[in-house]
């Protein structure tokens, strides 16, 4: 049975999705490079972190095993792009290490690990936060956990859903318990509300240009006054 904020829900997707187009996410010829450039994405815009993949990839370093034993210094200069990149070059390390090692440098293997025990896993890493770690699991291993981002929270709470200062973990639970598990829906929603927040829910809102603001009676974007 569809609640309303089911609907609210997936009329806010529809919205966005007939304003701006499917997003195509997430933007990567491998699973492993997709799982790389979630750990590059961190702090940084998109177009930085895809400069660093170019950059790992041109330098024949878009690799599991070739990272795994690299020197943190020889990554670090690929990745100058992504910002923090002494940081990175340390997490992307040690992340291929434990790909290699405990899952075989193999997607697939990582991905038929239950949900729940691979994001604890990934989580237990030294600078992959619940951001990342969920954007591995979604982008990369195809599995249906809802990935939230400063974004999400701004617009949903502009929205009167959640809480200006909602935890991730309370704005994740109202996709997660309110949508069926899709991976192809939570794949494209969390790429619609980067592109609205991106160019639309700025801290700075442009209310008038918002697919959304009158979605359903109920809701009444309160971004002007945000």
């Amino acid at each position: 049975m569809t609640t309303p904020l089911t609907a609210d829900l997936l009329d806010i997707y529809g919205a966005l999705s007939a304003a701006f187009g499917h997003q195509h996410w997430w933007p990567a010829e491998t699973a492993f490079e997709t799982m790389i450039g979630a750990i590059l994405a961190q702090n940084v815009s998109w177009t930085n972190a895809a400069q660093a993949v170019r950059n790992l990839e041109g330098a024949g370093m878009l690799d599991p095993h070739l990272l795994a034993a690299a020197d943190a210094a020889d990554i670090a200069r690929l990745i100058i792009p992504s910002r923090y990149y002494n940081q990175k070059a340390e997490r992307i390390r040690e992340f291929s290490r434990v790909y290699v090692t405990e899952f075989g440098a193999d997607p697939a293997v990582m991905a038929a690990v239950e949900t729940g025990a691979l994001r604890e896993r990934l989580l237990a890493l030294r600078g992959l936060g619940k951001e990342t770690v969920d954007s591995i699991l979604l982008y990369a291993c195809k599995k249906p956990v809802f990935v939230v981002d400063a974004y999400t929270r701004r617009i949903f709470s502009r929205y009167g859903l959640l809480p200006e200062e909602a935890s991730y973990d309370r704005t994740q639970l109202l996709f997660s318990e309110n949508l069926a598990p899709d991976v192809e829906l939570f794949n494209d929603y969390h790429a619609q509300i980067v592109r609205l927040g991106n160019n639309v829910c700025k801290k700075s809102p442009l209310c008038d240009r918002c697919p959304i603001r009158e979605v359903r009676g109920s809701l009444r974007c309160a971004g002007a006054r945000a």
